[in-house]
């Protein structure tokens, strides 16, 4: 019986047929177990607790929900895959949180479903590559080694991808709120010194950038607003330090708090602080200017040389062929 299953399942997918068969089966296993697993089921210790406590103790537990790391929602179609779509501790929570916020994801399922993406990725681009790697082999000889990495490089691409999505993205925002931050700063200069307050020159100064810088128009937005629902503003600024994650933006908000803190004009420190980052911006741009030749040199070495050798050398080396081939001795 087992050798004429071996023999079919030879002449059906091929000499490795027989371990596709246990690859599937395989698969087909975790798919039926994995909603068991996801189940919740009630501790047996909880349950003892439960009746061991006395009763009224046990309404005033009951009534109060557990804490977890996540408020979680009624209608959050992710809750019951939360073991594993979301990290275990509340550090780790806190830093796929400011990820995501860096990257310009606000929701509060932000990181719940930027693990489900990656996980989904994953196994459809493994299953595409075990499937790539059964019409190879079907059609051909594959060794085993070409064989697992048409089924591992998919996914491995798959799981990655979403990581290098967001990384792309937050490097993206800071390069353009980098580049706009000097223009606001001297915005902001502009309405301080017309005897606007901080908190409307903000307000101002984000309306202004919309259309040309959104993303930095949208961090002053929040900062003014929470400042407006009666936040801390030392809070605040700290937050949106954080937020953005650019030295520059974190000295400003030095700035702008040991003003407060000390009762300086906060017009004159924006007016130097506004200088600085203009000198800063025209640094930048010098570097880039200087760094052009180099990142030229190969393009010119590529492009330019081949060409000029071939007009300079080439009908010396073309003479040369003719006498040697009319060469007689």
């Amino acid at each position: 019986m087992l050798s004429a299953l071996n023999e079919y399942l030879v002449n059906l997918l091929g000499p490795l047929g027989p371990l596709y068969a246990v690859a599937i089966l395989g698969v087909l296993m975790i798919g039926v177990t994995l909603p068991v697993i996801l189940k919740k089921r009630a501790d047996p210790w909880d349950k003892l607790r439960e009746t061991a406590r006395p009763a009224g103790a046990t309404k005033t537990q009951s009534s109060q929900p557990r804490a977890t790391l996540r408020s979680s929602r009624k209608n959050d179609k992710l809750e019951k895959f939360a073991s594993f779509l979301e990290p275990k501790t509340e550090e780790e929570l806190s830093t796929a949180r400011l990820k995501m916020l860096r990257a310009g994801y606000r929701g509060r399922d932000a990181v719940r479903k930027f693990h489900a993406i990656q996980f989904i990725l994953g196994i459809s681009f493994l299953v595409v590559g075990v499937i790539f790697g059964l019409i190879s082999s079907a059609s051909g000889d594959v060794s085993t080694t070409q064989l697992a990495l048409y089924v591992l490089v998919p996914g491995l691409v798959g799981y990655f991808l979403p990581r290098y999505w967001v990384e792309r993205r937050i490097q993206t925002r800071q390069q353009e709120m980098q580049n706009a931050f000097p223009d606001a700063l001297d915005m902001l200069l502009v309405c301080v010194e017309a005897g606007q307050s901080l908190d409307q020159a903000l307000m101002r100064v984000s309306k202004e950038l919309k259309v040309g810088y959104p993303t930095l128009a949208e961090e002053l937005e929040i900062v003014a607003q929470e400042t407006k629902a009666g936040k801390d503003r030392i809070s605040v600024l700290r937050a949106f330090s954080e937020r953005v994650g650019i030295p520059d933006i974190s000295s400003f908000v030095t700035v702008m708090i040991q003003s407060q803190t000390f009762g300086t004009s906060i017009a004159d420190a924006l007016r130097v602080y506004s200088a600085e980052m203009r000198d800063k911006r025209v640094m930048r741009a010098e570097e880039i200017a200087n760094k052009l030749p180099t990142k030229m040199t190969l393009g010119t070495m590529m492009f330019t040389v081949p060409p000029l050798l071939v007009i300079l050398v080439g009908p010396s080396v073309y003479d040369m062929m003719q006498v040697f081939a009319n060469f007689r001795p």
